[in-house]
């Protein structure tokens, strides 16, 4: 069952998800027919250009990066109140390149209600979004204390605004 939802119905939660091991991040290849999940621990969620917008960042080096380039989408599944760190370490040290991850993780991708892109069925919150928006930092603009802190290597992160068109609980 499908429960439609208000996109910031659940901002808190998605938060303190956020900053407290990530969530889910599903890109699919529009070429190959074949999904990515990626965890992510930065993210945003908020309202702009009239829009409500789930604001993701991946680094170049991710096979995400050149994924989400491609297919211009992606999905955001968060484990409300569920202990997937597991699957959360597999999606954020495993390569999509070389591992099916979900396969590796014993997830089911379902086809997203607006766009090709899959959630993940054993969450069951989701957000569906289209890339409206993407930025490339500026490692100059970025505080000193941020960048050295953060980013150690100069692997810095592509910003994507993603327009949510979908949000929903499932069962």
């Amino acid at each position: 069952m499908v429960k439609e939802i208000a996109y910031n119905e659940y901002a808190q939660e998605v938060i303190r998800q956020l900053a407290h091991g990530g969530v889910f991040l599903t890109v699919k290849d529009p070429d190959q027919n074949r999904a990515n999940i990626m965890t992510i621990g930065w993210g945003t969620l908020g309202y702009m250009w009239r829009k409500p917008i789930f604001m993701v960042m991946v680094r170049y080096s991710r096979h995400t990066y050149g994924l989400l380039e491609k297919a211009g989408e992606f999905t955001v599944s968060v484990p409300l109140n569920q202990d997937r760190s597991k699957e959360l370490l597999i999606c954020g040290r495993q390569s999509g390149r070389d591992t099916d991850k979900f396969l590796a993780c014993g997830f089911t991708p379902v086809k997203g209600q607006t766009i090709d892109t899959p959630i993940i069925k054993e969450c069951p919150l989701h957000f569906e979004c289209r890339v409206v928006y993407q930025h490339a930092m500026e490692p100059g603009q970025l505080d000193k204390k941020l960048r050295a802190n953060c980013y150690q290597t100069p692997d810095y992160h592509v910003l994507y605004f993603g327009e949510i068109l979908a949000s929903y609980l499932t069962d």
